[in-house]
């Protein structure tokens, strides 16, 4: 069955290299939808939707902004329009699948119009910058990269063969077609090396009782995705037992989501679990990136790529008050488990990253700081310990259930707290 696929390129200075792409996808027995992003210059080739389109809906006017010669207005201006157009084609139906191609403008423009749509639709971008920083490319969507390994400036042996098989690889993924699949209700968990056991064994609990399990990693990127499917609508349920990404913002690691991580769930009333999962640890890269401020501070070489260095004890209490104030934003049923004896895998007796005191402070702060009626739960267990994660899942469940008789997202009524403050 045809498809369509959209192309966008800036038709202009790029149009060889598109109208290449376009004719492999129509031999293909496909059609597409091919949209000009080019600010220079007329397009090369008959297009669909016109550069003028995309700086209307951007904001602008393409005459303006080419005599005005202003190259960051008009990437504004086409990044902007870019994604409002993509998602109104992709709302009427317009095409199945997008393919962009470009340098570091184009690249920007074509993945703002993907990043404007939904997860799963097939998204494939051949970039001159693939193979640098591609976190303000990507977002949170799947979004495919592949390096242009040369520029993208004309036909050759290597920019052909890398254009056929970007080409390829949309077509492949729009005539793919998923198996059935039953739907479960969906529970978000968040996960890192250091609290894998962890998260494994409550997932498998939660898969048993009926739940389908997005285990989210805690590397920036991954918390971030998952505040985003949380706010979007798509989850009924967070294990967000790994908030370690806390610990990268407050101490400028690598790995931070920012600082609106934790908010999704507690603004959309679903049932939560939290716990300070790996807030031991702030992610630097290899031992050289560590900056100077940390001079003698206790580091671990997780891997090749990725040095650990341990929190303090006054960066502990810090985030323990962070936690409980993301927490007390809830507006619906949340539990918060705190493991007594160590956050992380490294965070355990005889550990690498050892430090009651500091864990101590941790916990003590959050205490003090988290909502009387918000259920605080001490185990004596790391948090890698079997029964940590049973307790863990369990309350999730237990949460879970009762909001299913009370309404999702709705406070469930007065808890039982046992050996909760």
């Amino acid at each position: 069955m045809p498809m369509n696929i959209a192309v966008v390129a800036a038709f202009d200075t790029k149009g060889a290299e598109a109208r290449f792409v376009d004719g492999i996808i129509r031999e293909r027995g496909h059609r597409t939808l091919k949209i000009d992003v080019g600010v220079l210059a007329d397009p090369s080739m008959p297009v669909d939707i016109s550069a003028s389109d995309l700086a209307h809906a951007g904001g602008g006017d393409l005459h303006t902004l080419r005599s005005a010669g202003d190259k960051a207005e008009a990437m504004e201006v086409m990044t902007r329009g870019a994604a409002v157009v993509a998602a109104k084609l992709y709302g009427e139906g317009r095409f199945d699948a997008i393919i962009g191609l470009g340098g570091t403008a184009g690249t920007a423009i074509a993945s703002s119009a993907m990043r404007a749509l939904p997860i799963g639709v097939p998204k494939v971008l051949v970039s001159t910058v693939a193979a640098g920083d591609t976190r303000p490319y990507v977002g949170t969507k799947d979004l495919t990269l592949m390096y242009s390994i040369v520029d993208i400036a004309g036909l050759n042996r290597i920019s052909t063969r890398v254009l056929a098989n970007a080409a390829g690889a949309v077509i492949g993924m729009v005539e793919t077609t998923l198996p059935a699949y039953e739907e479960r209700p969906l529970i978000a968990a968040s996960m890192f090396g250091n609290t894998t056991a962890c998260v494994d064994r409550a997932r498998g609990i939660l898969d048993a009782a009926g739940f389908e399990v997005l285990v989210f990693h805690a590397t920036g990127a991954g918390g971030m995705t998952m505040e985003s499917l949380i706010a979007d609508g798509y989850v009924d349920g967070v294990l967000d037992l790994t908030t370690t990404e806390w610990a990268d913002e407050l101490c400028g690691g690598v790995f931070s989501a920012g600082t609106k991580r934790l908010d999704a769930a507690a603004l959309a009333g679903i049932p939560q679990v939290v716990a300070p999962g790996c807030l031991d640890m702030v992610n630097f890269w290899a031992p050289e990136t560590v900056p100077a401020r940390y001079a003698g501070r206790k580091l671990f070489r997780w891997n090749p790529n990725v040095t650990l260095m341990r929190t303090d004890v006054d960066e502990n209490r810090r985030l323990g008050r962070i936690l409980a104030e993301k927490v007390n934003k809830s507006i619906g049923p949340v539990r918060v488990l705190l493991p007594l004896r160590g956050v992380s895998q490294l965070d355990s007796l005889g550990g690498e990253f050892w430090w009651p005191e500091a864990d101590q402070a941790l916990f003590q702060s959050m205490r003090q700081s988290l909502r009387d009626d918000i259920p605080l739960i001490e185990l004596d267990a790391n948090i890698n310990d079997p029964q940590f994660a049973e307790r863990a899942a369990d309350e999730l469940l237990d949460m879970m259930e009762k909001a299913k008789v009370n309404g999702r997202g709705r406070p469930s009524g007065n808890v039982q707290q046992g050996e909760m403050r």
